[in-house]
């Protein structure tokens, strides 16, 4: 297990002479997750995937917080293979109780029930299952990262606004793929749409010499189709279904027109230059998840600056309260809603090139917040912790 303290790192640059200081303090635990065997290693995921995103919301919240006598800290765990992910999780509640996490959804769970974290502040930065925000939602834990519902809700909204309602989808293996593809069940039912047929991939042959010849026979079952759902959100096989299909029709889902938290093609609203600060401190785009834990720092940076305290009581009465909002450089305020701890967001419908449309689209209105189109409602939680 490794630790890593920054925050001087960040504000010597940025120290003024100030009156009452105070410092926040934030735990970041990144618990390593096997990376499943794909077919190509063309997107390798980045070793400081979250963790650059966290970094740069720190620096955001020390350049605010350097003319209001605001300081923070930020506290990395890492926790490889093997190692047990409660006990670091202590050892960071232990020095601060807002702890941002990258694991998965079983560990976010048990970490959120472990009785250190009782009355802390938890934000999920990774983990997109529906079920962390419906029946086994923590009072405790806030999400900043985009669900999986609000996602494929937001690909469903663009299948009916073009017609394509004549729909097919290939399914992988791995937990992500079944989860996402279950999203996209529901999302579908919830605006109307249905599948006609669904096949599950599970090649073992080499599609980069074979998708040719491999992939317009296995989809040549379909026959004629509106739109190819594909759920791979590891990334493995769907590259190859583009272009290769038996009918010439459009992919989206996973690959292809997909819809997604953030994306370096979102050039609006003041992204372009959130996008250039990180490039420039991490050498790389950022990712979804950086985003999400950006979002998740910033978050406390907001609470801190409006409400000048630094204990949870105060900082989560402000976080879900109406007053509270984030410019999360989406074009619209970013606030959380009070019955699942979910951060509401704009979702990009984009391909590797250029963004298409943002959801919620246009004429999918809602009776309080638009943005609650997406994701679970309010009378569909059965999230009680938050009540």
């Amino acid at each position: 297990m490794k630790h890593l303290v920054l925050g001087a790192l960040f504000g010597g640059a940025l120290a003024a002479p100030v009156c009452a200081e105070i410092t926040l303090s934030i735990g970041y635990l990144r618990v390593e997750q096997p990376v499943p065997p794909t077919l190509s290693n063309l997107d390798p995921i980045p070793e400081s995937n979250g963790l650059a995103g966290a970094q740069t919301g720190l620096a955001d919240n020390l350049t605010t917080g350097k003319f209001l006598g605001q300081k923070y800290e930020l506290t990395v765990a890492e926790v490889y293979e093997g190692e047990d992910p409660l006990a670091a999780a202590r050892d960071l509640l232990a020095a601060s109780p807002y702890l941002v996490i990258d694991a998965t959804p079983e560990d976010i769970t048990a970490i959120a029930d472990l009785a250190e974290a009782e009355g802390a502040i938890l934000f999920n930065t990774s983990a997109g299952d529906l079920a962390l925000r419906d029946a086994e939602c923590r009072g405790n834990l806030l999400h900043t990262l985009a669900s999986d519902a609000m996602r494929t809700d937001a690909l469903a909204q663009m299948l009916v606004k073009k017609r394509w309602d004549d729909l097919v989808m290939i399914t992988g293996t791995h937990p992500a793929d079944i989860s996402y593809a279950e999203a996209m069940r529901r999302s579908l039912t919830k605006f109307g749409l249905s599948l006609e047929a669904e096949k599950e991939w599970a090649f073992d042959a080499d599609m980069r010499r074979n998708a040719s010849q491999e992939v317009p026979l296995f989809t040549q079952d379909f026959g004629d189709y509106d739109a190819l759902i594909i759920a791979d959100e590891v990334h493995d096989f769907g590259r190859y279904v583009l272009y290769n299909t038996w009918e010439a029709r459009p992919v989206v889902g996973s690959e292809g027109l997909s819809s997604v938290g953030w994306s370096p093609v979102i050039e609006q609203w003041g992204a372009a230059q959130l996008h250039s600060r990180f490039e420039e401190e991490h050498e790389r785009e950022m990712t979804a998840q950086d985003y999400a834990a950006w979002a998740a720092v910033r978050t406390l940076g907001e609470a801190v600056t409006r409400t000048n305290a630094t204990n949870p009581e105060t900082l989560r009465a402000y976080i879900m309260s109406d007053q509270f909002e984030l410019a999360g450089f989406k074009g619209r305020p970013l606030t959380y809603r009070n019955w699942n701890g979910q951060l509401r967001q704009p979702i990009a419908i984009a391909h590797p090139r250029a963004l298409v449309a943002q959801a919620p689209l246009e004429g999918f209105l809602h009776q309080t917040n638009e943005l609650d189109s997406l994701g679970l409602d309010r009378p569909e939680s059965n999230c009680e912790a938050f009540q």
